[in-house]
């Protein structure tokens, strides 16, 4: 038997095409030293079937983690391509998932050895040091969420580990019939309406090899077309995951978690161009598709998206971000923090670090990305550096200094995260916030003016400020515009970028009561009949054509262009608890609770009061299901919602690694700015 620590970075989907004739019984058990075949088919003879020549029917399905050691049929030559490049490497790894009626077989993974080539991907968190851990971490097995851990193998030579293994189980959520909500929930008395959602959202569970692995996006039977929405999507499904976790249900966002990790080092491609590293799908979906063909035999198999069946063929930025947002929140409302602790989800969240860190020609420690590359997933001229893109990205770096086990390996990579968290804080406060304050200061700036100590560092032409804005904007309230770029700031006042920056602290106190009060002086403009808009105001006219292209179904006061979403009512509501304003919060739920059962819980609300039903909405809309029921939960618990928002760190406050006193410079822009950085 040979077996090695270092096992490779799989880049193909596993798949379990294994469909035996056999002709007698053989012995279950077997010697990873003599793993073929006849191996195969004595473990399928264990079911006590001994008729010659009989073919059985089965489904299979991938399977999950043989511990974290490769199993390696000796003299055997592992059918792989490895190159300079990550991408080109294939393996073809065997997982088996096989269902003989009641009988349950045991699982098995064979895990051929592939070299990895990470260390020469080379970028900014890591290029210096001499880190070869990343030679020596599992990314992708098989697709079952139950690990087998190896505690013994039996060699030739005697017994060394011992093998256990969990087989696919049954799902923990019952998806026939809601159960008792008084046993989970804390709350003792559930309304009608929420019982309602609480079936919705467990008919909308989906699962792989008998296990929950997520929610669809739309579970509506009438429905004949529904394109995308019979999918798992990672953004969509954590105010699901977060409603299942507050009423005690873990086990469905484990194996979310565990399977689009997975997912994660799938190889994509548009137009034989594969992006980076690194990157989470948009969405998956189980198919059931013929063994080989035959229509006999069937295998589950996971379809990911990465973006290139997406509208614009945009890649996801905020799935991996979502990703780590999540694990972070189970990990905090279980008290399971095993999860983050497993080698290969420290190497998911070093992968979107990695990716997300990699130096590229950008000035800005904000990520560049282009139009639709999150929430908003279709022209709405967000491209450059969107405030929601921002948000996330602040929150997952906290996150990620939370859980990444710090060692010899990982030092480099949590001082890059550390120096990113300084720069971005102030970065968004600086140059993204607006106030009454602010917008008189825009309104009389200089142009043109060419120096380090600028104060119009972006060169904004006063005569950008729109004039809604100038009537619009509380003296008692501000916010963080949508984006900025050279020659344009986006003044669009975007509501999950500014929940998201209350959540995460990325603003600061004063910041983000001032979100808040604007909320509440502007009630009628974006939370209105139904919560909460979107963004305000919505482009119309000339500047609908132009930014959006005519786009039919971004139409003004519609879908992303300053519709109404409800999914957002769990945002909303874990700000406001955070700022000590829960009555905001209720007020809002108690304006959503009236319509969404009646409305058949809409994926969005047209109009500028939210009053009609989106023209093109789906029905049955899960997140607009499990962002209510969230909403709810979090304000019966707020011990728990305390568990997922972040206070201030001062200590990033502090920390200014630009060093530009060593330089010919006279001294570092923060503290040229005008403005006050800390509140």
């Amino acid at each position: 038997m040979t077996s090695g620590s270092s096992i490779g970075i799989s880049t193909m989907r596993p798949c379990c095409r294994i469909f035996c004739n056999y002709k007698s019984p053989a012995v279950f058990g077997f010697s990873p030293t003599n793993f073929g075949d006849s191996a195969i088919r004595g473990m399928l003879s264990r079911s006590g079937h001994h008729k010659s020549t009989h073919r059985y029917r089965y489904n299979t399905c991938d399977t999950q983690i043989v511990g974290y050691i490769n199993v390696i049929k000796p003299n055997r030559r592992d059918f792989s391509i490895s190159g300079s490049n990550w991408s080109l490497a294939r393996d073809f790894s065997t997982s088996v998932c096989i269902n003989f009626g009641s009988f349950r077989p045991r699982v098995v993974s064979l895990i051929p050895h592939v070299a990895s080539d990470f260390r020469n991907q080379s970028t900014s968190v890591d290029s210096h040091a001499h880190d070869t851990s990343f030679e020596k971490i599992y990314i992708q097995s098989g697709l079952n969420v139950k690990p087998l851990v190896i505690e013994k193998i039996e060699t030739d030579q005697g017994v060394l580990e011992e093998v256990s293994e969990e087989t696919c189980g049954e799902s923990n959520v019952n998806l026939d019939q809601l159960k008792d909500l008084s046993e989970n929930k804390v709350q003792s008395k559930v309304s009608e309406v929420e019982k309602e959602a609480w079936k919705l959202l467990r008919d909308a569970v989906v699962t792989y090899c008998g296990n929950p692995v997520g929610t669809v996006a739309a579970n509506d039977s009438a429905d004949k077309q529904p394109l995308n929405y019979d999918q798992v999507f990672i953004r969509d499904f954590v105010p699901s995951a977060l409603a299942f976790l507050l009423n005690g249900e873990g086990e469905i966002v484990k194996n979310f978690l565990l399977h689009t990790l997975q997912l994660q080092s799938w190889e994509k491609t548009v137009d034989c161009y594969s992006p980076g590293q690194g990157l989470m799908p948009a969405s998956f979906k189980v198919r059931t598709v013929p063994l080989d063909g035959n229509n006999e035999a069937f295998e589950e198999v996971l379809d990911p998206d990465f973006g290139e069946s997406a509208i614009g063929r945009v890649a996801p930025v905020d799935s991996g971000l979502w990703w780590i947002i999540l694990l972070r929140a189970y990990g905090k409302l279980t008290g399971d923090y095993t999860l983050q602790d497993r080698v290969d989800v420290q190497t998911g969240i070093r992968l979107i670090l990695k990716l997300c860190l990699t130096d590229g020609f950008d000035m800005f420690p904000s990520l560049l990305v282009t139009d639709g590359s999150c929430m908003i997933d279709r022209r709405m001229g967000i491209h450059g550096h969107p405030l929601e893109i921002q948000a996330l990205f602040y929150s997952a770096l906290r996150c990620s200094r939370e859980m990444l086990i710090v060692n010899d390996a990982t030092k480099s990579l949590v001082a890059a995260v550390s120096n990113r968290l300084s720069a971005l804080c102030f970065h968004m406060r600086e140059y993204y916030w607006v106030d009454m304050k602010k917008i008189n200061e825009i309104y009389r700036y200089k142009t043109e003016e060419y120096s380090t100590d600028a104060v119009n560092k972006f060169n904004i032409y006063p005569e950008q400020i729109p004039s809604w804005l100038v009537d619009w904007i509380s003296e008692d309230g501000g916010y963080f515009i949508g984006n900025v770029q050279p020659a344009h700031m986006d003044f669009r006042f975007f509501t999950l970028g500014n929940l998201w920056a209350i959540v995460s602290s990325l603003g600061t106190t004063s910041q983000n009561q001032g979100i808040l009060n604007l909320i509440e002086a502007k009630w009628d403009d974006i939370v209105a009949q139904m919560p909460l808009k979107i963004c305000y105001p919505a482009l119309e006219s000339e500047e609908w054509r132009i930014i959006t292209g005519c786009d039919p179904k971004n139409t003004p006061w519609s879908y992303h262009n300053g519709g109404s979403w409800p999914t957002l009512l769990w945002q909303f509501t874990l700000a406001c608890m955070k700022m000590g304003r829960p009555d905001l919060a209720q007020k809002a739920v108690d304006s959503a609770g009236k319509r969404l059962s009646l409305d058949k819980w809409p994926e969005y609300y047209d109009t500028r009061n939210g009053r009609f039903i989106g023209k093109q909405s789906r029905l049955m809309q899960t997140w607009t299901i499990a962002g209510f029921l969230t909403s709810k939960m979090l304000l019966e618990n707020p011990e728990k919602a305390s568990l997922l928002f972040w206070e201030e760190d001062f200590e990033l406050l502090q920390n200014c690694v630009c060093m530009l006193s060593k330089t010919g410079r006279r001294k570092c822009s923060r503290f040229a700015s005008r403005s006050q950085f800390l509140v």
